[in-house]
């Protein structure tokens, strides 16, 4: 019994060991981008570079692991708010908008360096996406869609290439301590006219969509009731 109590003791202290690498490595990405190197991530871990390979393998690895709790925690904290649907829930996550900010700021490095691992990591975002908005759809908080797959991927091209932008122009390479203040005024400045764009729309009516679906080959079906959320037609 002890032993198996060892063994035991002895993985959970590699788990928390390899997630206290992991978080100081999304910090370093965030602040530096991602030609830091191994020893420098090691020293804000208090471990040897070592070490680090000996949990992620490689410097690819643990950006991937890094890459794999930012999506983690997105899932968590989009789904919440798109099957809630309340504005409680808004406004409590909005609250809390700077805990978030070292994420942000890692997920603009990585969209900055591009490269394989980045549309890797755009990819998965889509996948998630699409999970979440259909979960705020079979909720009864999203409306359905002729096509999801595309408009999820419209929506979050539309996401990250907005928040790219306005933080090259507003200040992406701002120090660690002034990013979630610089965060929060991005919530700020966006949340209204994108609310209010999601809920009430932008076109008077559907005469430009109806023309377009005449002219397009082969346009989707119509999308199902908002009661179907298996997303078969009704």
């Amino acid at each position: 019994m002890t032993s198996l109590g060892g063994a035991s003791e002895e993985r959970g202290g590699e788990f928390a060991t390899a997630s206290r690498i992991r978080d100081a490595a999304i910090a370093r990405f965030a602040r530096d981008g991602f030609r830091v190197g191994l020893r420098t991530i090691a020293a804000d871990a208090g471990v040897t570079a070592g070490l680090i390979v000996h949990h992620f393998g490689s410097k690819d690895g643990l950006r991937r692991a890094c890459d794999e709790r930012l999506l983690e925690i997105m899932r968590r904290e989009k789904e919440k708010a798109l099957t809630d649907g309340t504005g409680t829930m808004l406004l409590a996550q909005m609250a809390q908008v700077e805990q978030f900010a070292p994420m942000v700021q890692y997920l603009l490095r990585s969209m900055q360096a591009g490269g394989e691992l980045a549309a890797q990591l755009i990819e998965h975002m889509i996948s998630d996406a699409e999970a979440y908005l259909s979960a705020g759809e079979a909720a009864g908080v999203v409306r359905p869609s002729r096509d999801r797959a595309a408009r999820t991927r419209y929506l979050a091209y539309q996401a990250t290439g907005s928040m790219l932008l306005w933080f090259t122009l507003h200040g992406a390479d701002a120090e660690p301590e002034k990013f979630p203040a610089l965060f929060r005024r991005y919530m700020e400045e966006l949340a209204l006219p994108a609310l209010e764009l999601f809920t009430d729309g932008l076109l008077v009516d559907r005469s430009m969509l109806d023309e377009y679906l005449m002219y397009v080959p082969d346009p989707p079906s119509a999308a199902p009731n908002a009661a179907d959320p298996d997303g078969t037609a009704s």
